[in-house]
């Protein structure tokens, strides 16, 4: 785990494509759609951004290619999170709610 606490912390873009997969499999246009929901528009995802980060995610073993289902374009790749990626994912929310909490603590220090 401590090799994985390593990669964190995940940026904005990195942390959005891991959870776009988290549930299910996807293509490069599926995650795209999906980060943009998940941020609830804020964070748009392009295509050359998306690939290279998939590209560095892949290579890092949070992500790997997922079999194209018959009947589907076989240009079209899909990618899975894998368990490395769901751990990254685990501590990188560990984290951010660290930061949360000393934000709180000191918002409420400062009313006291």
């Amino acid at each position: 785990m401590n090799k994985l606490k390593d990669m964190l912390p995940l940026t904005e873009a990195f942390y959005y494509i891991l959870i776009a997969l988290y549930k299910e499999p996807s293509h490069g246009y599926g995650i795209m759609q999906d980060t943009e929901k998940l941020s609830h528009g804020r964070v748009k995802i392009g295509a050359g951004t998306l690939y290279t980060a998939l590209n560095t995610l892949l290579n890092k073993g949070l992500i790997d290619h997922y079999p194209i289902p018959e009947g589907t374009d076989s240009r079209r790749k899909m990618y899975e999170i894998t368990e490395n990626g769901k751990m990254v994912v685990a501590a990188e929310i560990e984290r951010l709610e660290e930061l949360l909490k000393a934000g709180q603590q000191v918002r409420i220090d400062e009313k006291e």
